[in-house]
């Protein structure tokens, strides 16, 4: 292992710099792994060098923890990847003795990709959009909380490891730069408190990277076998970033370009990942491709989309003073559930999982479904399967008084969005003690600015 690297420095060296920093302090390191091949060697040097520590009879005095993220959205080969990965290390922890553990974190069942797109109707990502809203949802948040959460119960300061290297581009290079302290190996965190930086690979290029990778028979520090990593690239566009990152911009811009993202992915005009598995025989994800394309579609289609916000604001488009559009409306959200359930049959891999369906279920009931039968009835009708809380599920009201209730808004001239949200907000408001909270719901809903559009355009004609 005495191969030369960066600037004649040796992997030797780089050990010894590692070794340096984790017996410096008693603060524990979090590293972030992706399953790509930064990540990968980051975990890969600081095993080897805690293997080394280990038959030195050195004291390993704190803990390494590998946290991954998983979107509940990765590429199904990734995924499997990952997890196989992940299950090694923790075995191989435990037999070698070393103070590591790994684990997988997952965004909060009511915060995932398919809870907002389904159940809030939350427009895809879009490529040139500000409401980019998955990188920190999905994979910033999770990791971020898995962090603080130690910090917390531990009452400590933690280091990131981060797989960060200055080769990975220009604008990269400057920005890690920017960040650096002089003198110093590691640099504050510029968002979690009581947090700090160590980049240990921030030197070494991407053939440096690939080089150590390949040594030693392709084999991990922990014995997992690398070749699948190497089968699984073909390119080095880097990788989604974890919590240790420090801008948003760099988050997102990052997880844009990323060779293993999310298979839904709508941030890039080509997942180049899930086609080039596709041209390299893995012809299983060929019906996700194509429900990638056709859900990025869904969001241009102006009838599947409400003319107004969440909250019921409203807006207008500068370019051509139309109103501008807001979430799916409700019946898209059905159309996209039907299709995701009937993607995941014709697949035979889970895509949507029981948690989610869960949360989805709630914020229906909570925002949209006077019924409360809709997502259980759709799901039982396309799997021929009852969820577990089917049979629990009384309904709120029958289909034929929600029929009425359109029927008397359209006679009455009364939005019948309006009438649905005066009606939930009493269900929900109706058992407090408190009269006021029950009164301000209800003067929310008159309130929204949708009802008041004619007064709204006007107010900006004259400004």
């Amino acid at each position: 292992m005495a191969y030369s690297f960066f600037n004649e420095n040796t992997l030797e060296d780089l050990l010894e710099e590692m070794e340096y920093v984790y017996l410096s302090d008693r603060r524990p390191w979090v590293i972030g792994y992706s399953g790509g091949k930064d990540s990968t060697v980051v975990v890969h040097l600081a095993y080897l060098m805690l293997l080394r520590m280990v038959a030195r009879s050195i004291k390993l005095h704190k803990h390494v923890y590998i946290v991954s993220s998983d979107t509940m959205v990765e590429n199904p080969l990734i995924k499997e990847y990952l997890s196989q990965m992940i299950d090694t290390l923790k075995k191989a922890a435990h037999k070698d003795g070393v103070p590591l553990s790994a684990h997988l974190v997952q965004p909060d069942p009511s915060n995932t990709f398919w809870s907002n797109v389904i159940g809030r109707g939350f427009p895809t990502p879009n490529l040139n959009g500000r409401f980019r809203w998955c990188t920190e949802r999905l994979k910033i948040a999770p990791s971020g909380k898995f962090v603080e959460d130690i910090i917390k119960e531990q009452n400590t300061e933690v280091v990131f490891l981060l797989g960060v290297r200055k080769a990975e581009s220009a604008a990269r290079k400057r920005r890690i730069e920017g960040r650096e302290i002089m003198g110093r190996l590691l640099n504050r965190h510029e968002s979690i408190k009581k947090a700090y930086v160590y980049p240990p690979i921030v030197d070494l290029t991407t053939d440096d990277v690939w080089t150590i990778l390949m040594s030693d028979g392709s084999k991990t520090a922990w014995g997992a076998d690398n070749s699948k990593l190497i089968s699984l690239y073909t390119d080095a566009d880097g990788e989604c970033p974890f919590a240790g990152i420090s801008s948003k911009d760099e988050q997102q811009q990052s997880c844009g370009n990323s060779r293993f993202g999310c298979w839904v992915c709508s941030v890039v005009k080509e997942d180049k990942s899930l086609n080039g598995f596709i041209k390299s025989g893995h012809r299983e994800l060929i019906p996700l491709a194509k429900f990638r394309q056709k859900l990025i579609g869904y969001r241009w289609v102006e009838d599947l989309r409400e003319d107004k916000m969440r909250g019921g604001r409203i807006y207008y488009s500068k370019k051509n003073g139309k109103r501008g559009k807001g979430p799916f409306t409700w019946e898209a959200r059905q159309m996209i559930l039907k299709e995701l359930l009937e993607l995941q049959k014709e697949v035979n891999y889970e895509l949507i999982d029981i948690r989610e369906l869960k949360a989805i279920d709630e914020i229906w009931d909570n925002e949209l479904d006077l019924s409360r039968r809709t997502l259980v009835d759709l799901y039982y009708k396309v799997t021929g399967k009852k969820l577990p809380w089917h049979d629990l599920k009384a309904p709120l009201y029958s289909i034929e008084t929600v029929n009425k209730i359109n029927k008397y808004a359209i006679e009455y001239d009364i939005p019948f969005d309006l009438v649905r949200t005066m009606v939930l907000f009493t269900e929900r408001n109706k058992h407090f003690s408190n009269p006021q909270l029950l009164r301000n719901a209800l003067e929310k809903a008159v309130t929204q600015h949708y009802l008041y559009e004619e007064e709204i355009r006007e107010f900006i004609d004259e400004n």
